[in-house]
């Protein structure tokens, strides 16, 4: 295997956007980020394509990492493992 086929294969990139987003939500994530407006809340199914492509390569957690305005990072860390009734 080839060192381009690995690297990168794992980033949700603008590539994958692509191929997952609806046009209209794409657009709306662009301008977000390349004119630092807020998130529109009809444009942003971009978290669930994000959910839904982790998934689908074998994730099991995640962290949310963010500089919150105190001039120091943060992170969140959840999983998206849920337990049944049985408590397996």
């Amino acid at each position: 295997m080839d060192l381009t086929e690995v690297f990168g294969s794992n980033v949700f990139s603008d590539k994958v956007m692509k191929e997952r987003l609806p046009q209209t939500d794409l657009q709306g994530s662009s301008e977000t980020i390349e004119k630092n407006l807020p998130l529109r809340p009809d444009v942003a199914t971009w978290s669930n394509a994000m959910k839904d492509w982790a998934l689908e390569k074998g994730a099991t957690h995640y962290t949310h990492w963010f500089q919150p305005l105190t001039g120091i990072t943060a992170e969140k860390h959840d999983s998206f493992i849920s337990s049944t009734a049985d408590g397996e």
